[in-house]
């Protein structure tokens, strides 16, 4: 399965001026355990393409992952108006997802 997570992030200013839902996925092309969340992310995201959805490739010395302390990947930082609303760090199931999804599109 393709992870596509990009290298080329948004400052961490063009996140706090996002509108509306937004989820950052924070991980590595090469991480297994974001390998193995990505078909329960795409599970809970199913239906809500409307979501915005940024992947940024992190590791050592990426700003943007450190702005926002993460720490362990996958983590998904969810986002409404440029403000984070949850956070959902290795998720195990898709009803998690769904749940902090559900924060952002209320």
């Amino acid at each position: 399965m393709a992870m596509n997570y990009s290298s080329n992030e948004p400052t961490r200013a063009e996140v706090d001026a996002l509108t509306g839902p937004a989820v950052i996925e924070f991980g590595s092309n090469t991480c297994g355990w974001c390998m193995a969340a990505q078909p329960l992310v795409a599970q809970a995201f199913a239906g809500h393409g409307d979501v915005r959805r940024i992947k940024v490739q992190d590791g050592k010395g990426r700003p943007l992952g450190r702005s926002f302390g993460v720490k362990l990947w996958p983590t998904l930082v969810f986002m409404k108006d440029g403000k984070e609303v949850a956070r959902v760090v290795r998720p195990s199931d898709a009803q998690t997802i769904k749940a902090a999804l559900d924060h952002i599109i209320r």
